[in-house]
């Protein structure tokens, strides 16, 4: 009997779509490129999602983000992303943390845990630490590299980090990782140079905090980005002749 994964199934087969029924996969970031990744994750089958951001949808989101429109506005990112993965999937199982994570925060989430990791947040100190913690855990991840203030989504490429050339964060990465031991990390990175924005616009949070400088940003190269990380993601855990769900 045909169901919303039957199409999906011609491609990755009855045991591919086991496999991501089972599979939990952390996403970390759910803005204009991790809330693509989640979309193309529900409708691709995984079946257990763990959503992680502190941030609330705010009108500058609405050029880009998937999970902005005028009535998420105001709402956690982390349970607009979990309420619109259950409308698409109600037998997903779900859970949304309304965390901001780094370095001093990175203690509240076991890695081994997951079967997959997806960093799509934009800070520095945050991406390093995912990345030393997944290694630590022996669990998979992909990483984001910049995607601000570019125009051309057809520039991205899958590649290790140290195979990497151009992104001005790619660059940052692999001088701190390799500081840290940390000599393989698979990820999506721009080989567009930055474009220079015409202007400076300067974002608060809906509290009036926390001002900051922003990136140039439009709806289609985060999104070509998220669905790229999330294509990885979804091959890498269905077809894997290797992969085995560890018993957690």
């Amino acid at each position: 009997m045909l169901d919303q994964f039957s199409r999906t199934e011609l491609l990755l087969g009855r045991e591919g779509m086991e496999r991501l029924a089972r599979a939990r996969v952390a996403v970390f970031g759910l803005g204009g490129v991790g809330g693509y990744v989640v979309e193309a994750l529900a409708r691709s089958g995984v079946g257990i999602l763990e959503l992680v951001d502190s941030d609330r949808l705010s009108p500058t989101n609405l050029n880009r983000q998937i999970l902005a429109t005028h009535h998420t506005l105001g709402q956690y990112k982390a349970d607009a992303a979990r309420d619109r993965v259950l409308d698409i999937n109600p037998k997903a199982a779900v859970t949304a943390r309304r965390i901001f994570y780094g370095p001093d925060t990175a203690g509240e989430f076991d890695f081994t845990r997951y079967d997959y990791v997806v960093d799509a947040i934009d800070t520095v100190t945050g991406k390093l630490a995912l990345a030393e913690q997944a290694q630590a855990a022996g669990t998979r991840i992909i990483s984001c590299m910049g995607a601000g203030n570019k125009l051309d989504p057809t520039a991205f490429r899958v590649a290790d980090l140290y195979e990497t050339s151009v992104c001005p964060l790619a660059r940052v990465m692999r001088k701190e990782l390799k500081r840290r031991g940390v000599r393989h990390l698979k990820v999506v990175y721009s080989q567009e140079p930055p474009k220079n924005p015409k202007g400076i616009l300067y974002q608060e949070s809906l509290e009036g905090e926390a001002r900051r400088q922003v990136p140039g940003s439009n709806a289609f190269v985060p999104a070509a980005a998220g669905l790229i990380l999330a294509g990885e993601v979804i091959k890498d855990l269905a077809l894997s002749e290797k992969w085995e769900r560890p018993e957690k």
